[in-house]
């Protein structure tokens, strides 16, 4: 990149070309049209400039530099960068795309790029053949298998500070640790195992998806037959959409996916209090994500006996009664509702149930409702106790 200073009889500018050439043309058309009375003309380096303001250069101040593979860019080390990049030690730093060993050696830390893997040194290359790190290798308390990318072992290595500087959060919190788990899991792994070509399912897909933060980045690579190759501008664009993507899935899991989770832990740790059989909780407001949460929370505060259904208000201010699934992602219940009481509603199942103000059970017995919370708890109360008289009378 080349800086042109003009001093003109008309004016003063500056102008930032990308040529020798353009900078001639430039003389060129400004001689025609006006005089000119001096030039200064400057070559300066590319950089990328992070989101914030830049500090004020002194002769004193060394500007950091993160190194990664120039030519086509990838998700993976666009990530690595932007993570680093809201680091404060590297909020300023200069992004140096390069495959010359001679000026990555000079780099303060190096991505995906270098064929090195050493914490110490700060070097994060994951390309070599000896290399087979996963976050569980690393870090034995945590569970996934996945090889890690150059993503995947800044997140690792840098993931904490990251999040207490992006949440305020002490590196310490139990909240934090819990959301570094989240990200990882829900954004990060995804990343890895893209990069590292690893399928996410055995056989072949059924149908392609092609709408995945790696292949957007992708996108922004050149055309194989484009005139230009310069991969420059499509590396800034990349560098700002992945950044963009992933403080919004971190806003959403800070501001409403955590506070969810505290609701569940609360609600498990005072189902005594709701059913001495601590197999029914209650939430006091409707609409909070539980699933994910009870599954998690259960494991985590080794709750013995299953719990079986969720009441909660709907709109309406009437309760619902719901069943705890077999799983995440089965439709299969622990206990379902009782069957007679299935696809039956208002007085004919108050009728039948012998509950006043029954609403209806859905006919999978999933879920029911009654306008009052000590009715919806008797539903639940009666099915249990059907369920320990038969046991065959179990999950449906």
């Amino acid at each position: 990149m080349w800086r042109v200073a003009l001093n003109l009889t008309r004016n003063t500018c500056q102008i930032k070309l990308s040529t020798p050439a353009t900078v001639l043309r430039l003389l060129h058309s400004q001689a025609s049209c006006c005089r000119l009375l001096s030039v200064d003309v400057t070559r300066t380096e590319q950089r990328y400039m992070s989101s914030q303001a830049k500090r004020a250069c002194t002769e004193s101040m060394t500007v950091k530099k993160i190194g990664t593979h120039n030519g086509s860019f990838h998700c993976d080390e666009v990530l690595a960068c932007f993570f680093l990049r809201q680091l404060p030690e590297y909020k300023d730093a200069d992004i140096i795309r390069t495959r010359d060993p001679t000026r990555l050696s000079e780099c303060d830390i190096v991505v995906d790029v270098g064929g090195e893997f050493d914490p110490k040194r700060r070097r994060y290359d994951h390309h070599q053949r000896t290399f087979s790190e996963t976050f569980h290798s690393l870090c034995p308390e945590k569970p996934w298998v996945t090889k890690l990318s150059s993503a995947g072992l800044v997140y690792l290595h840098f993931g904490r500070q990251l999040l207490a500087q992006l949440t305020q959060l002490k590196e310490e919190d139990r909240q934090l640790e819990v959301l570094f788990d989240k990200l990882y899991e829900n954004f990060v792994e995804e990343v890895d195992a893209v990069d590292n070509g690893i399928s996410q399912c055995d056989g072949e897909a059924r149908y392609s998806v092609s709408t995945t933060l790696s292949a957007r980045v992708g996108h922004l690579n050149p055309a194989w037959n484009s005139k230009s190759q310069d991969t420059e501008e499509g590396f800034r664009k990349a560098l700002k959409m992945v950044g963009e993507e992933f403080l919004d899935r971190l806003e959403f899991y800070q501001s409403s996916w955590l506070p969810a989770r505290e609701v569940v832990e609360e609600a498990i740790k005072e189902r005594h209090q709701v059913d001495p059989s601590g197999e029914v909780v209650v939430f006091s407001q409707g609409g909070c994500p539980w699933k994910e949460h009870l599954f998690t929370l259960e494991k985590e505060l080794q709750v013995e006996t299953p719990i079986k259904f969720i009441l909660y208000p709907d709109q309406n201010g009437q309760w619902r009664v719901q069943c705890v699934p077999a799983g995440l992602n089965t439709f299969q219940n622990r206990l379902s509702l009782l069957e007679e009481w299935r696809g039956v509603r208002d007085e004919a199942l108050s009728e039948l149930s012998g509950i006043k103000d029954c609403i209806f059970v859905h006919a999978s017995g999933f879920i029911g409702g009654n306008k009052k919370q000590e009715g919806a708890l008797e539903m639940a109360r009666r099915t249990l106790q059907a369920a320990a008289q038969s046991p065959a009378n179990g999950s449906s």
